[in-house]
């Protein structure tokens, strides 16, 4: 047993190129070749990069062409973020094995509490080794592991352990991180101050403003000159997270209320069209996921991360549950238009709540055999991703709402 005073352990996972590395699961003849995952078109977009892409500075969200340009030997693969989220799932099962505390904030990484694990487990360093080996045996996957007594920190230590895409060549991370309790000050000190939470490019400008460039500047920094540029609530919680505190607890929820998928852009997307795109491939994966789950939809929504990393969502509300990416799009299309009217996006999401049985409404004149014409053709391409592979088939970024 812990006792009650005793420091929190907890653990950031973070897979290792997660969409990549799936990939080189079914495609073992890839394993060290630069890999990247996305449309290898003119408007194509990358989603993933291997670290051997990476050393030629491809990243995500990156256009495909420039990837190409960087990267002339690149093997480009299409997006299946159907089976990202059934392995995501296996990684999960894991993580459930090893503490009942689980924080998903992606398909590719979550918290785990495991304060109360140690008397069986062993120490931080025995159970981080754990998981990693787990998720390698288990389901074929790498991950880098941070360590500390807040999750903040835990992030900030999984970071350090992740591989090195160097211009010579890719080197194998330390794997697990660990930040000792009473460390995290000094830990955090040696790191740039925009890798503190809540620093973007404006509240970054801001702070240099004042002269503020590192870490210990802001502890430092004489009583309200922080609070003054940036505002109070803001200049407290850099303040302390400058000093390595953060109390918030891992949240663990177990029932699912929502499926959603995001994705975080390597460079801010501005254009409509590009961003149409994006909510066609994401609307199309929560769709399937709800289909598999066989759920349907009252609530869909909207999220959205600005330049600035301000964050806004849009939600929609129908007395009809959905379950297919032409209604999923149809409903966020106008809140996309409005928010890219804005300004640039970095992230950009879709998520499904308020979740029921699905149950399709007939009209006064349907037979009972009919169907909307998009009702069918996703359950035509389920079929098809499931007899062929989730990668088979996808659906055009073109796709249109049928008109009613």
């Amino acid at each position: 047993m812990t006792g009650a005073g005793e420091p929190r352990v907890i653990l950031h996972v973070d897979m290792d190129a997660f969409y990549v590395s799936v990939e080189l699961l079914r495609r073992p003849e890839l394993i060290g070749l630069p890999v990247v995952v996305g449309g290898d078109g003119n408007r194509g977009v990358v989603a993933a990069a291997s670290y051997e892409a990476r050393r030629h500075g491809v990243h995500s969200a990156m256009a495909s062409v420039t990837a190409r340009r960087r990267c002339p030997d690149a093997v480009f693969l299409p997006a299946d973020h159907q089976r990202y989220a059934e392995v995501s799932a296996q990684v999960r099962a894991v993580f459930d094995s090893v503490s009942p505390h689980v924080e998903p904030l992606a398909l590719d990484e979550a918290f785990l509490d495991v304060t109360g694990a140690r008397a069986l487990l062993g120490e931080p360093i025995e159970i981080a080794t754990l998981v990693r080996s787990r998720v390698a045996d288990e389901v074929g996957l790498g991950c880098s592991v941070g360590v500390a007594s807040n999750k903040f920190v835990a992030k900030l230590a999984s970071v350090e352990a992740k591989p090195i895409a160097a211009a010579d060549g890719v080197r194998p991370g330390r794997g697990v991180v660990i930040v000792a309790p009473g460390d995290e000050a000094s830990f955090v000190a040696g790191l740039p101050v925009e890798r503190l939470w809540g620093v973007g490019p404006k509240t970054l400008a801001r702070l240099h403003d004042i002269g503020i460039r590192r870490v210990p500047d802001i502890v430092e920094a004489p009583p309200g000159l922080l609070e003054a540029r940036i505002g109070a609530a803001a200049g407290a919680h850099l303040r302390r997270l400058a000093l390595g505190i953060d109390d918030r607890p891992v949240e663990t929820d177990r029932t699912a209320k929502s499926i959603g998928q995001e994705e975080t852009f390597g460079s801010d997307v501005a254009d409509l069209d590009a961003a149409r795109a994006e909510l066609v491939r994401l609307a199309d994966a929560v769709a399937a996921r709800l289909r598999t789950s066989t759920l349907a939809a009252r609530t869909v929504t909207l999220k959205v991360k600005f330049a600035d990393f301000q964050t806004v969502t849009r939600s929609v509300t129908e007395g009809a549950p959905l379950d297919t990416a032409v209604e999923i799009v149809t409903r966020l299309e106008p809140a996309l238009a409005e928010v890219v009217s804005r300004g640039a996006l970095r992230l950009l999401g879709v998520s499904a709540s308020n979740l029921v049985e699905p149950v399709r409404q007939l009209d006064l004149w349907s037979s009972g055999t009919d169907q909307p014409a998009h009702d069918s053709a996703d359950r035509a391409l389920d079929e098809i991703r499931a007899r062929f592979g989730r990668s088979s088939i996808g659906r055009a970024s073109g796709l249109k709402p049928r008109t009613r």
